[in-house]
């Protein structure tokens, strides 16, 4: 019976080891209404997806950190900028402080140097990834292991042939408006991704903006079908067009809002036209719109305005099979797609 009892014993111990099969996880970092996701892939490697905003207090550098703590990471494998705005990289050198961070990936020099604060700022982020800086065009791959992550857009530039599965014609394109021109080209630069886990997909876009997302599903949809969505833009407007949203029909959006930035009333009506979008998480509660235009509270990961704020954030896991799970820490709400 004792050596029953052992050889269970032993298998059990063998089932927690690390290094053993678990699944992707996905965490929402709150910034307020920048951007920071970080990605744990079943290999237990890590992406962290653009770094929030530079605070007197290191703010979001600190939340990331709580994050990475909370994902049990020792580093952080792999960076990926999306592009040069200060929401977007601005904790980066107080970050790099606190955790080793293996290698950097983004779209290539900032096209606004000729303003001088973000000159400063981007020569700042030059001699931090000296070394160890990768720069990426459409078709690259991340070598997160366990996962495939595949750059669609980068520079300016997208995909020209479909993604596996993709390739149809897309009927909204006859309904096509262009916007203006960026007043902040840079958003213009920004670098997607599509990550895929067996059957699951996952896009993340950055800031793209409006008229670029077009390259990637007019006249036909490059991408196909998304399970989940992190909405382009913080949620607004100058990204997240009907045309974009509709052809890649996720199962789920999360939308990195701030309580007076991004999700705009606009893009929630998209949003719930979109075929199969079964459910809306938020970062914030949008406080700049009608609160019943924003999703269902317990969804929500924080309530407050900026200076109330907890940073609570959002998690999908995902498993081998497909199957989904987010939850917000604020409320242990979880829902499974």
């Amino acid at each position: 019976m004792f050596k029953i009892f052992l050889t269970l014993l032993a298998i059990l111990g063998a089932g927690a080891r690390p290094g053993t099969a678990r699944d992707l996880a996905i965490y929402w970092i709150d910034a307020e209404g920048g951007a920071a996701t970080l990605i744990v892939s079943p290999s237990g490697e890590s992406l962290l997806v653009d770094t929030a905003n530079k605070t007197p207090d290191d703010r979001d550098a600190r939340r990331i950190m709580a994050a990475v703590k909370q994902a049990g990471l020792k580093k952080i494998d792999y960076l990926l900028t999306t592009h040069f705005h200060g929401d977007h990289y601005g904790a980066l050198p107080a970050l790099s402080k606190m955790i080793a961070i293996g290698r950097f990936f983004d779209h290539g020099p900032s096209v606004e140097l000729n303003r001088p604060n973000v000159a400063a700022a981007y020569k700042a982020y030059e001699d931090l990834v000296a070394g160890k800086r990768t720069i990426l065009k459409p078709g690259d791959r991340i070598p997160l292991k366990g996962v495939d992550v595949e750059v669609i857009a980068s520079a300016g530039q997208a995909i020209t042939k479909p993604l596996k599965g993709a390739g149809a014609k897309n009927p909204a394109c006859a309904e096509f408006h262009e916007h203006p021109p960026e007043a902040d080209p840079d958003n213009d630069q920004s670098v997607g991704f599509v990550l895929t886990y067996h059957n699951f997909k996952f896009i993340n876009m950055g800031d793209l903006t409006w008229n670029y997302e077009q390259k990637l599903v007019c006249p036909s949809n490059l991408i196909g079908k998304i399970d989940l969505y992190q909405t382009t833009h913080h949620g607004l407007d100058r990204s997240n067009s009907p045309q974009f949203v509709w052809a890649i029909q996720p199962k789920v959006a999360v939308m990195n809002n701030g309580p007076r930035k991004g999700g705009q009333e606009s893009v929630f009506d998209t949003l719930r036209k979109s075929p199969g979008l079964q459910d809306i998480w938020q970062g914030h509660l949008a406080l700049a719109i009608p609160k019943e235009v924003n999703t269902d509270e317990k969804m929500i990961a924080n309530l407050e305005p900026t200076a109330e704020c907890k940073g609570n954030l959002l998690k999908a896991s995902v498993a081998a099979n497909g199957k989904f799970t987010i939850t917000n820490e604020r409320t242990g709400f979880s829902k499974t797609y």
